[in-house]
């Protein structure tokens, strides 16, 4: 029997990579998405079927994940992918703004885990992969709320590895660098800078033009992290994190093995250009 995998974030870069990924290798996929209208390859595929899911609301993730056992029987994998990014000073963002981050990137993946985790416990097996980014393990200007999402995400794993190793289900973490996708694009909220908080407009333009510089350059292709979520999700080692790839593992090496006086400042020196 195939097994299945359920992804969330399905509707393009790295969601829709892993969703073929697995395809491709034989799995029957639930590649979930908010607007499933946007599944414009996906929904030709075999073995495939795209479940509504909006990570925000509890009853369309019950709903999908129904729909899932329905169709394949299991969900031997669980994705995590869904999720955007807040971009802006800390002081310009609204209550609304960082509420939905929170929701989305953090509370999101809580409520799709805890959901599926009474059918892992059933089985006695199981898998989750949560795909975070080097941004859960270090911080820099303008993503405030992005990072404190994905290092809630990178803590609230980590916990669960401890807790859900006894009960036979493996927690897993896939930690990018900068992914050449729509992120910085379409799919990031800016905070706005208002008159009275312009001192920051300079240091925005600067970081955010960077992160653009860096991702055209030499970002990662969402297939190679595709490539690493499905080593990961198939791995039967208890190993909890996996680098996205080369530039997240020389990121993460860099913040492992340097103090923190000469690692901040390297970052400094980074987006003062």
């Amino acid at each position: 029997m195939a097994k299945s995998v359920l992804v969330t974030g399905s509707s393009s870069g790295i969601g829709k990579e892993v969703a073929m990924m697995f395809q491709r290798n034989g799995w029957n996929v639930a590649a979930s998405m908010r607007q499933p209208s946007r599944a414009v390859d996906l929904d030709r595929l075999d073995h495939m079927i795209i479940p509504q899911m909006d990570v925000t609301n509890e009853a369309t993730i019950q709903k999908a994940i129904k729909q899932t056992l329905k169709e394949f029987g299991q969900i031997d994998v669980l994705v995590n992918n869904a999720g955007y990014g807040l971009f802006g000073p800390a002081e310009a963002a609204t209550e609304e703004q960082i509420a939905r981050q929170m929701e989305t990137n953090f509370l999101g993946t809580v409520r799709v885990i805890r959901a599926v985790l009474p059918h892992f416990r059933e089985r006695g097996t199981g898998t989750i992969v949560n795909v975070t980014s080097v941004a859960g393990r270090l911080s820099s200007p303008m993503q405030s709320y992005y990072n404190a999402s994905k290092w809630a995400v990178e803590g609230f794993s980590e916990a669960l590895y401890h807790e859900l190793r006894p009960l036979g289900i493996r927690v897993k973490l896939v930690e990018p660098g900068p992914v050449r996708t729509d992120f910085l694009g379409r799919s990031l909220d800016m905070a706005k800078i208002e008159k009275d908080l312009s001192v920051y407009q300079s240091l925005s333009e600067r970081v955010l033009g960077k992160l653009r510089e860096m991702t055209e350059t030499s970002g990662a292709s969402p297939l190679q992290v595709a490539q690493v979520v499905y080593r990961a999700a198939t791995s039967r080692s208890w190993r909890l994190r996996y680098a996205g790839d080369k530039n997240a593992r020389l990121i993460l090496l860099g913040r492992r093995l340097l103090p923190d006086v000469i690692f901040l400042g390297i970052l400094r020196s980074v987006f003062s250009k």
